[in-house]
C-alpha cells in the first residue's frame, strides 16, 4: 500500500511505502525552512538538490548535498532549510 503525505500547507509531499526493511517515504521538499518530530529513528539521504540541516543537540547547520545523507534519533525534533526543490528518501528504523 502507498500512502500519500502532505505537510506545511503542501511545501513538503511524500510517499509511503513499506518493505520487509521497514518503512520508508519518498518525496520533495519546496524552498523554505521547516521543523520536522520524529517518533522512530529515521535516515534522512538527500536525492537530489541540497538542503542544510540543524540536528538535535547542535548548533551548527550542516549542508547536505545529494548523495549525502543524515540520521536522527527516535522522539526529537530537527529543522531544514532549503533555497530548491530537493527530493529525499527517508527510512524509519
Amino acid at each position: 500500500m502507498i500512502t500519500e503525505n502532505q505537510y506545511f500547507d503542501g511545501k513538503v509531499k511524500s510517499l509511503g511505502y513499506e518493505t520487509a526493511e521497514g518503512k520508508s517515504t519518498v518525496g520533495v521538499i519546496n524552498p523554505g525552512e521547516y521543523t520536522f518530530g520524529t517518533a522512530q529513528k529515521e535516515i534522512m539521504h538527500v536525492i537530489e538538490g541540497e538542503l542544510t540541516a540543524l540536528l538535535p543537540g547542535t548548533t551548527d547547520w550542516q549542508s547536505i548535498k545529494a548523495g549525502s545523507n543524515f540520521e536522527v534519533p527516535a522522539n526529537s525534533s530537527f529543522k531544514v532549510k532549503t533555497s530548491v526543490q530537493t527530493a529525499y528518501l527517508c527510512q524509519y528504523r
